[in-house]
């Protein structure tokens, strides 16, 4: 049984953003690209002129309670309530969600020693922008500026929270790099999604961002591709017969069964296209996208070698247990997880403070009893501080 005095290195904790987080650095020329409206009664987030229902409350002065959906996840929902009944009552953002010295004090309570921290409302911007490619990275910048000066990228080498950097112009997202390594950033944001462009999507695995991925793999620094709108929801609506946008908050059955198709496809990607094995030093942690289609990728990867090894640089299975870090949902299986990739490569993550995470992160180890301590004591942090370059435990 492991013991109490495990370190915790939290793989995923958010932040809830202020109202001006997107706004408050954004050029003058550019302002009215984001603004608020209030549609009867509730506070909407308007982009380009369009409002979103993408957050249900972009504000985060009103969220659902933290762990609200446990029950539903470890047991399920056999009398069908909805959405909202599961919820509860929302409570009031407190300040350890709003900034870092408050979260810091709470993480003491927690027992947590790390967290890498990230945005909530930063999810949204990339699809809703994607028809303009230089306006997504003057937004995006506006955001890293505004989680710079609030929370900084690296807060007493325990809280890290994660800039965003995107990818349509190669240029820019190098300069954007640039710029968050100066002010101490350890770990960067990617959108697991195509790259918008003015001829059209494309894969963040070609030789066209090399560039980009060359300094990433020079400077060391470990890449983030969490779980956001990565615009597959206008594939479903195709099925579906309506158009609508990604609505996290009202899921249906028919999304549900394809919503980790974006992080396959990110993988996918990054690995056919080559990317990974031009760049064998890279470190891609996948956060908060579970484990699900883990097995079947790397099942129906074998096969394909086994078929077409000269459309590979190396054995696909041999780089995604090379280069992928996976931190599951909470309510998955973390020891098959390390079966199927190596236990180096898992990495806990509570989603804390979000409904659909854990109240407390640190009980999660209670879950973890069965399993031997050295290997408890790598997937609870061991894992990620060695891939931050930092101890284990404060």
């Amino acid at each position: 049984m492991p013991s109490n005095d495990i370190p915790v290195f939290d793989a995923d904790n958010h932040l809830y953003e202020t109202r001006d987080a997107l706004t408050q650095f954004l050029p003058e020329r550019y302002k009215g690209v984001i603004d608020y409206v209030d549609l009867h009664g509730r506070t909407k987030i308007v982009v380009k002129g369009q409002i979103s229902e993408y957050i249900p409350n972009p504000t985060f002065d009103v969220v659902a309670r933290p762990g609200a959906q446990e029950d539903y996840y470890r047991h399920g929902n056999p009398e069908g309530k909805s959405y909202r009944e599961i919820f509860g009552k929302p409570v009031r953002s407190i300040p350890a969600w709003r900034e870092p010295a408050a979260r810091l004090a709470l993480m003491d309570e927690q027992g947590l020693d790390r967290t890498l921290m990230f945005p909530t409302l930063a999810s949204l911007i990339e699809e809703r922008l994607r028809d303009d490619p230089d306006l997504i990275h003057v937004v995006v910048h506006s955001l890293n500026e505004w989680l710079h000066e609030t929370w900084t990228f690296n807060y007493e080498e325990r809280i890290f929270t994660t800039p965003v950097i995107t990818l349509p112009i190669v240029e820019k997202a190098i300069e954007e790099l640039e710029w968050v390594l100066e002010r101490g950033a350890r770990v960067v944001l990617i959108r697991p999604a195509p790259v918008p462009g003015l001829r059209g999507p494309r894969s963040f695995g070609l030789p066209e961002f090399d560039p980009f991925w060359a300094r990433v793999q020079e400077a060391g620094i470990l890449v983030a591709l969490h779980s956001s709108d990565s615009g597959y929801a206008r594939y479903s609506s195709d099925w579906m017969g309506r158009s609508r946008e990604m609505l996290p908050f009202q899921p249906n059955a028919f999304h549900m069964l394809q919503a980790w198709r974006p992080v396959e496809d990110a993988v996918s990607a990054l690995v056919c296209h080559g990317a990974l094995s031009r760049f064998p030093e890279l470190k891609i942690a996948i956060v908060e996208n579970g484990m699900s289609w883990v097995g079947p990728l790397l099942s129906a990867m074998a096969k394909l070698y086994k078929k077409m090894p000269q459309d590979f640089l190396e054995n696909p299975v041999d780089v995604v247990r090379r280069n992928i870090y996976i931190s599951p949902f909470w309510e998955e299986n973390l020891a098959e997880l390390a079966e199927l990739i190596g236990e180096d490569h898992v990495l806990f993550g509570s989603d804390y403070p979000h409904p659909e995470g854990l109240a407390s992160p640190r009980s999660y180890l209670k879950e973890l009893e069965h399993l031997p301590e050295p290997l408890v004591r790598k997937m609870m942090g061991g894992n990620l501080a060695q891939l931050m370059k930092v101890p284990a435990a404060v």
